[in-house]
């Protein structure tokens, strides 16, 4: 106990030394904690939100760009497709279900989503309160819509054209909230889902004026209908082999598989995480030998009283531990200082995509992967020490008494 308060004391005897080397190391801890805690929430919600889909079909396009529309709801989808050729694709033995998505109009920021109740079925979300629609202009909002607005249940709203602010307003087609769901840690949590009928409602009425359509007029406006997207899962994994290129080759439709252009995507976001990281190597780098340089000087400037403590009684492990004990306690207080950054910065970026209804991150989690970054502080700080600890080791009390 009195050599790590003495080292301690040791430590802060130089205190703009310390501070500096303290901020070098805690920047590169706070970045590499950062990354961690980021991108492991970000590969958890791709997972989460992919499981169970094994294909998303839409219009010709993007591939990626269907993923990011049809999963993620982060893109613009590329156009509409035909109702009619969906049923077909519905039909197809290699097809277990088939999950309807029609977007195209928002409320605040969020995404409204015509589709059936097995899209809710699909991610296993249950109501807080109230019930799931059974008829047109009725949804069921996600937590973080009901937190957002402030909807409750009965409370009526308009959606707005578009998937993001300026749209005008659909006035005459007002939505009714019916139900609004627990929290899933999942993409429901920010979307307004209603049924498919409702976005038609909305779109037909808005075509329609105000002019009565009469029943030929119902008959093509039906056979015209088109949703946005669709989401598929196959009977049998055989299917992801020839499935995707019927879809392809034979309607006017295009197959995008999630497996595949996540992992691009992932390899793309990979590119940022590594620069990052890489940054934070450079700062421990940098820490690193800012320790050592203030470590060794810190022998040369104490060396009379190192040769006082070991001329008192202490042997040479005690006076070397001072050194060693001086640098876990930079590595400790780093650790703290680091992670507490890294966890403040990524509540951060929480926030800034939390007001872009994007994916959910916070600060306020744990990740498997953090106990390395003490372990890591201490790796550096003790590579640092190993040369100026040597050499207090080494140090002979005799020999300093007689040069003086």
């Amino acid at each position: 106990m009195k050599t790590l308060a003495l080292s301690f004391r040791y430590l802060w005897s130089r205190p703009l030394a310390a501070a500096l080397n303290l901020l070098l190391l805690a920047l590169g801890l706070a970045s590499i904690t950062m990354v961690l805690l980021t991108r492991e929430q970000i590969d958890h919600a791709f997972e989460r939100d992919l499981a169970g889909i094994d294909l998303v079909v839409g219009a010709k396009g993007s591939p990626m760009q269907l993923i990011l529309a049809g999963v993620f709801h982060l893109d613009v989808p590329p156009g509409n497709i035909a109702l009619s050729e969906v049923r077909e694709l519905q039909k197809n033995p290699q097809v277990a279900e088939l999950i309807p998505l029609s977007l195209g109009d928002s409320f605040r920021g969020f995404r409204i989503v015509g589709t059936t109740t097995d899209y809710i079925t699909h991610y296993g979300a249950e109501l807080d309160v109230g019930e799931l629609w059974n008829q047109p202009m009725q949804v069921v909002i996600g937590t973080q819509v009901a937190l957002a607005t402030g909807l409750q249940i009965g409370q009526r709203f308009v959606g707005t054209h578009g998937l993001g602010a300026g749209g005008h307003s659909h006035g005459d087609n007002p939505y009714r909230v019916r139900g609004v769901l627990k929290p899933c840690a999942c993409v429901l949590d920010r979307l307004v889902l209603t049924a498919t009928e409702s976005v038609w409602q909305v779109h037909e009425k808005a075509y329609e004026g105000d002019t009565p359509l009469d029943a030929e007029d119902l008959a093509a406006l039906e056979a015209e209908r088109e949703i946005t997207l669709a989401l598929i899962r196959y009977k049998s994994p055989m299917a992801a082999v020839s499935f995707p290129r019927y879809v392809n080759s034979s309607t006017n439709m295009q197959a995008a598989a999630p497996a595949v252009e996540i992992t691009r995507l992932l390899h793309m976001v990979g590119v940022g995480t590594e620069v990052l990281r890489g940054f934070g190597a450079v700062l421990l780098l940098t820490a690193a030998v800012s320790v050592f340089i203030a470590l060794w000087n810190a022998v040369r400037e104490r060396r009379a009283d190192l040769a006082m403590l070991r001329m008192l009684g202490a042997p040479r492990r005690r006076v070397a531990a001072l050194l060693l004990c001086e640098a876990l306690w930079l590595a400790l207080l780093a650790s703290l200082l680091g992670m507490l950054a890294g966890h403040a910065l990524t509540g951060l970026i929480g926030l800034l995509l939390q007001g872009q209804q994007s994916l959910s991150v916070t600060g306020w989690t744990w990740v498997e992967g953090e106990w390395a970054v003490p372990v890591l502080a201490g790796g550096v700080a003790l590579l640092a020490a190993l040369l100026p600890t040597w050499a207090a080791y080494r140090l002979d009390p005799l020999t300093l008494l007689n040069e003086r």
